[in-house]
């Protein structure tokens, strides 16, 4: 073998995984002991990321006003020292801090095949007394997904096998093909927040109720005798953030005293025993709502961008519900 063949061996080792381990390999032992009746596994902000990639935070994360220097507002080592984190493995997880030599120590951060198969081990540990809660930003991010207009991680998201959803990106590829990948989408999608315009109906669309929301605004599940109802809270500024060309027919918002009505009529008509509200709001607007708005036992965000959570495509967060 000579030395250019070397090479190639060694280059097609790497990109096998041969010679490197992905992060997710060495990271955290996912065997976690049930305690309770009912477990939430939550993801989001995957943004059709399905293959392991380098993930890095930013420098800086400004907090405005009373959200100044207080997580998610913080990065580096004021993150860590946060947190007390002093393991070298979490510090390539969750900050910048020599990224350069942690990258090419620890490699990249897992992958669509890895969730899924911490999933199934999280479903199997409780009997698959298991949800798996998406928060969004999940069918839009990559190059293939925007070929496909998101059909492909449509897929991924019913082989991983998300149960409820609720979205932002999901609705830039345009309504008819937000709705065409609903069609195809084995779980539920869920958003409070997120109705037609009056005008809506005269151009064949239908709303799912009197109050003329777009989707279901949240659904009940009963899990090993439990009932929950989750809410959706899609992101309230998508006509702000995207090109309303894409939404004609749909208006958004944050709609605080919609929600704390619906969450009364939940309490009284459907008698829950926990409400979660699956959140694309952002850390911030999430915090406001855990104040104003009464009844919400538990509240799932996704959205922020900056913090250490948001794009974490190849975990999971686990809430075990006594």
């Amino acid at each position: 073998m000579n030395r250019r063949e070397f090479l190639q061996l060694v280059l097609a080792g790497y990109i096998a995984g041969m010679f490197k381990k992905s992060f997710s390999d060495q990271l955290i032992n996912y065997e976690i002991k049930p305690f309770g009746n009912l477990r939430l596994i939550h993801l989001t902000d995957t943004h059709a990321q399905l293959d392991p990639l380098y993930f890095r935070e930013p420098n800086i994360n400004l907090g405005v006003g009373m959200n100044k220097n207080i997580p998610p507002h913080i990065v580096g080592k004021n993150f860590l020292k946060y947190y007390g984190i002093n393991e070298e493995i979490l510090k390539h997880a969750f900050t910048y801090l020599d990224f350069n030599r942690s990258a090419h120590n620890y490699g990249k951060f897992g992958g669509y095949a890895y969730l899924k198969s911490i999933i199934d081990m999280l479903r199997l540990d409780v009997n698959g007394n298991a949800l798996v809660l998406d928060g969004g930003d999940t069918w839009q991010g990559s190059g293939l997904s925007l070929l496909e207009k998101g059909t492909d991680m449509v897929k991924a998201s019913n082989i991983l096998g998300v149960d409820v959803m609720t979205g932002h990106w999901e609705f830039t590829f345009g309504e008819n093909y937000f709705l065409k990948n609903l069609n195809n989408f084995n779980g539920d999608f869920i958003a409070q927040n997120v109705m037609l315009k009056e005008e809506a109906i005269f151009n064949g669309m239908t709303p799912i109720d009197e109050e003329l929301h777009f989707q279901k605004p949240y659904i009940t599940k009963v899990i090993n005798g439990i009932k929950i109802a989750i809410i959706g809270q899609a992101f309230p500024y998508t006509p702000i953030a995207n090109p309303k060309r894409f939404i004609p027919n749909l208006t958004f918002g944050i709609k605080e005293s919609e929600l704390q009505d619906l969450v009364n009529k939940i309490k009284k008509t459907d008698k829950p025993s926990f409400i979660v509200l699956l959140s694309h709001n952002g850390i911030d607007v999430d915090k406001k709502i855990a104040k104003r708005v009464g009844g919400i036992n538990l509240i799932l965000g996704g959205k922020t961008p900056d913090s250490a959570t948001d794009g974490d495509t190849y975990g999971t967060m686990l809430i075990d519900l006594v």
